[in-house]
């Protein structure tokens, strides 16, 4: 844990590091995973919530995503939140792009108005369907860790597969809300297409 804090909070290094330095850190804290959301986040979802940060960095929004040059960057969880505070702590004080983050909470799609990264929970899964088509075409970065969710058309999905977290993207999605995702996070990628 101290390893990851200390990362987030020095220099900014894990904002500035390749996919594969982030890869590390990660793979050091999976295997002390427990597997429930609570009060204090898994280290899974801690974990989840640094690949949320990070993501500021290696995505492009057009500029019609923000009203302004100081309006900030919203990181948001759609549904039942398995972060807690662990997020908020995150991006505490941080900037992308001399813009600010913060943090909202949702508990439906039609709260969302104005976010850049939307975390869509699993307690949303029966309503994937209705939360993507709402959200088509909008300035917003859908990421889940529900299965399927990149092949519903969500753009990017965690996976945690023999211990490890893994990024599978639908670079279709991501187009057609004009994002621009980094080549260096696609390498690290599996690209998936949305099933018809």
């Amino acid at each position: 844990m101290a390893i990851l804090t200390a990362s987030v909070r020095s220099g900014r290094a894990l904002f500035a590091a390749p996919v594969r330095t982030l890869a590390v850190v990660v793979l050091l804290l999976l295997p002390g995973m427990r597997g429930s959301a609570q009060a204090t986040p898994s280290r899974e979802y801690q974990v989840k919530a640094v690949f949320l940060f990070n993501f500021t960095q290696f995505v492009d929004w057009p500029l019609t995503a923000f009203s302004s040059d100081s309006t900030p960057l919203v990181i948001g969880v759609l549904g039942d939140d398995p972060f807690g505070s662990y997020l908020d702590d995150i991006v505490r004080g941080e900037q992308v792009n001399s813009r600010k983050l913060t943090v909202q909470r949702y508990r439906r799609t039609a709260d969302v108005k104005v976010c850049q990264v939307l975390f869509v929970s699993r307690s949303e899964e029966k309503n994937f369907g209705k939360a993507l088509a709402a959200l088509k075409g909008a300035d917003v970065l859908t990421v889940s860790d529900a299965d399927g969710f990149a092949s519903q058309g969500g753009m990017i999905q965690l996976s945690t597969e023999n211990g490890k977290i893994r990024l599978k993207i639908n670079v279709d999605a991501a187009k057609a809300s004009s994002l621009i995702i980094s080549s260096k996070l696609l390498r690290s990628a599996k690209i998936v297409a949305s099933r018809d």
